[in-house]
């Protein structure tokens, strides 16, 4: 299976489990703006590329998988998805599966409001939010949230800009400041996430690994526990009813007073979903069948150890600069 990993960046581990996973099965192909990405170190075939938004990203992209014979691609970064969705005929005549949602999928998950909306509407419960101070403050004084709260911006990821509020002097300074920010009802209840793969030949989830947060930094959980609950799969299947999505994807979600609310999804390999490979959940080779065998996957739901840890760290790949620079080829 030749496969395109776009916006590849730190995800060096990922690139390491597909290869235990498949050996010689897989080529590994991969693009970044930059020659000091470090994950570049452990593929196959590395590719310079502009910027996402720049006009030529996606003809270069193209070219790219027509040189390499691709058969599946995937972004790593949020802001790519779409891009992926918005382009996703271009990459099927190709002969290319595109391991990203379609289109209205991928537009709700980049928007933190508009998906607050859809889940509210389609009956799944979800942390509350307010797209402005203003609907906050109505709210508020009808007696129908109270501080402390939580910004984030309505788009983005990697958890930048999110923090805590207490009171309403500073919120109010705060979206003052900057208007994409928009407030949640602050949740206390146990922190959580799932990895789930969803099969792109029947569309439904096969794989959901659950664990829970023990520590967090910026971009993620960096310390989690593996844990089922036959509620939390149940929630999760019924949820992705509403959804198109397509491959892996990661979900974040609260437990509290006995209910799971469903806070954002990722549609793409989650960071921590080296806990779920770690633990015998095999997405690459999920994937491996849809693409090159063309048959749907067996559900393997819960299939793993309970109480599984993982514990990440830092590792670094040391390289001269001239061969970072040759390795990079450009389209």
């Amino acid at each position: 299976m030749n496969i395109l990993f776009t916006s590849v960046g730190r995800r060096c581990e990922l690139l390491k489990d597909f290869r235990q996973a498949l050996g010689d099965k897989v080529r590994m192909v991969v693009t970044d703006n930059s020659p000091f990405a470090p994950a570049p170190a452990f593929a196959d075939a590395v590719y310079g590329v502009p910027l996402i938004n720049h006009e030529d990203y996606i003809p270069k992209i193209l070219e790219i998988c027509k040189k390499e014979k691709i058969d599946a691609i995937t972004t790593l970064i949020d802001p790519e998805i779409s891009i992926l969705a918005d382009n996703r005929d271009k990459f099927e005549e190709l002969g290319v599966t595109v391991l990203a949602p379609y289109k209205e999928t991928a537009d709700l998950c980049f928007d933190k409001y508009e998906m607050f909306k859809y889940l509210s509407k389609n009956g799944i419960p979800t942390v509350l939010t307010f797209g402005s101070f203003a609907d906050f403050k109505e709210s508020f004084d009808k007696g129908e949230i109270s501080f402390p709260v939580f910004v984030k911006p309505r788009t983005g990821s990697g958890s930048v800009g999110a923090r805590k509020v207490e009171n309403i002097e500073l919120l109010e300074e705060l979206t003052a400041r900057d208007s994409s920010l928009i407030i949640q009802e602050f949740m206390d209840g146990k922190d959580m996430d799932a990895d789930i793969y969803v099969d792109t030949i029947t569309h439904e989830p096969v794989a959901i690994f659950s664990k829970k947060k023990i520590s967090t930094t910026i971009g993620g959980a960096n310390k989690t526990i593996s844990f089922k609950d036959d509620a939390l799969f149940e929630f999760v299947k019924n949820a992705m009813k509403v959804f198109k999505f397509n491959g892996p994807l990661d979900m974040d979600l609260f437990y509290k007073d006995g209910q799971y609310y469903l806070s954002e999804i990722n549609p793409r390999f989650g960071g921590a979903y080296l806990h779920a490979f770690g633990a015998g959940v095999d997405f690459p080779s999920l994937i491996y069948k849809n693409v090159i065998e063309k048959k749907a996957n067996d559900e393997i739901i819960g299939q793993y150890d309970e109480d599984v840890c993982m514990l990440m760290y830092d590792s670094v790949v040391i390289e001269k600069l001239a061969n970072l620079k040759n390795r990079m080829q450009e389209v």
